[in-house]
């Protein structure tokens, strides 16, 4: 066999770390050079590349033992997010929210990878995260799709649902993130897909992570879209231009969301609770003229059942209880009885919403996971606490999963579940075929 060469891109992380090796090996690269994908993977190379673009990146650091790592997180400020250099998925990710929290780690982790550093990074509490697919030849970029995720950053991107075109970005936040991606693109000089995930919080975009290959996200952008995005990358890899395959770039007018398919049910001791580390086993997608429906069909495909009657559930660490007020009372308005352990109820009951008071587990029987067991309760929201998972919030959402009862353990995806409830309560979902979505 005689190849032209060999593509690197379409499987994830593996090939991209072989790439260097090949070209050693007297292989070919078709795309993107091994010296680019070398800058994006490596953090020093990436950051040099960063700071003389004067593209913000959260502040960060690595390091090889506990010492170096504690005096790296003073710097930077708690909490942290720490990981394993040259992992996937996510694997060993955590967010730190001490000085204790970090040396345990630190213990723990470098024996997961003890031959390479342990990447430290600012987290951004709160952010938005957002994921960008785009293909470049060189000298063009075309971006396939900007997709929001719903739940915050901080939960791996495998694991959060995400819609295209995005929901709550400012044209302005867009419009920054489309020419951050494009500079990238050809400062790296990418010939093919690349992927980058960013961090909006409070009117400024950061780059968290650039990927000079497909992501996981692509057959979803290509259906959401409905170019064939993959094909279009190969071909480019293979020495067309984008503009000699008249390909344009293009907003749809439809609302995509796609969901996580998460295994929990096959491992009952495990808590359900998202994290940094990737958990989802696959994913599904929903498509409407309107976000509600569009999620609500998103859920439907992930074998989530969801009532339009009955009793909302809802517990929340206190940073929350403002944010749940206006979402629970969109659950009152629908219809729906709020049931709450105190302090949610008192929060709730402050702000005008009506909520009949619970036991905790601890307070004496019959207590919320009696309720959930006897059916009572049609929908559980509980964000967790912060540090460390409660044992009451464990027992709840672990009942709830037994008894197939949809958990929302974030803000958002609680706002995007009433609007969901709210968009099928009194109409019949729509059925369309895929390809009439681009008529």
């Amino acid at each position: 066999e005689k190849p032209i060469g060999a593509i690197v891109q379409f499987g994830g992380q593996t090939p991209l770390k072989l790439a260097i090796p090949l070209e050693k090996a007297g292989v070919r690269l078709l795309g993107t050079s091994s010296d680019s994908i070398d800058i994006a993977e490596d953090r020093k190379r990436f950051e040099k590349m960063l700071q003389k673009l004067d593209i913000p990146r959260p502040q960060n650091g690595s390091a090889m033992s506990q010492e170096e790592a504690v005096i790296i997180a003073q710097k930077i400020g708690y909490p942290v997010l720490v990981r394993p250099s040259y992992v996937l998925g996510g694997r060993a990710m955590q967010i730190v929210y001490d000085e204790h929290m970090l040396r345990d780690y630190m213990a723990k982790a470098t024996s997961v990878s003890p031959d390479h550093p342990i990447l430290i990074d600012q987290f951004l509490e709160d952010a938005i995260e957002i994921d960008v697919d785009c293909v470049c030849d060189g000298k063009e970029v075309m971006i396939a799709g900007i997709m929001e995720h719903i739940e915050e950053a901080g939960i791996h991107s495998g694991d959060s649902a995400c819609v295209i075109p995005p929901y709550s970005l400012s044209l302005e936040a867009i419009e920054k993130i489309r020419e951050y991606t494009k500079i990238m693109a050809k400062k790296l000089k990418v010939v093919g897909l690349m992927n980058v995930q960013y961090a909006y919080k409070n009117e400024r975009v950061y780059v968290l992570e650039v990927n000079p290959r497909a992501s996981r996200t692509v057959p979803f952008v290509s259906k959401a879209t409905g170019m064939p995005w993959a094909k279009i990358a190969a071909r480019v890899m293979a020495g067309k231009t984008l503009k000699s395959l008249g390909v344009k770039e293009k907003t749809p007018k439809h609302i995509s969301v796609k969901e996580a398919v998460l295994p929990f049910i096959k491992f009952l001791k495990q808590d359900i609770t998202l994290g940094p580390e990737m958990r989802s086993t696959g994913e599904v997608m929903g498509i409407s003229d309107n976000f509600g429906e569009a999620f609500a069909k998103a859920q439907m495909g992930a074998g989530e059942k969801l009532p339009l009657s009955g009793a909302v559930f809802i517990s929340v660490k206190d940073k929350d209880k403002r944010s749940i007020i206006s979402i629970a009372k969109n659950f009152s308005l629908l219809g729906f009885e709020i049931v709450a352990t105190e302090g949610t109820a008192n929060s709730l009951c402050r702000g005008g919403v009506p909520a009949r008071r619970v036991n905790k587990v601890s307070e004496g029987r019959p207590d919320i996971v009696d309720e959930i067991k006897s059916g009572k309760i049609s929908y559980v929201i509980n964000t967790p606490m912060g540090k460390g998972p409660r044992s009451d919030d464990v027992l709840i959402r672990r009942e709830a999963l037994m008894k197939n009862i949809l958990v929302v353990t974030t803000i958002s995806g609680a706002y995007a579940l009433s609007n969901a409830l709210e968009a099928i309560k009194n109409k019949d979902v729509l059925v369309k075929a895929l390809q009439e979505y681009f008529l």
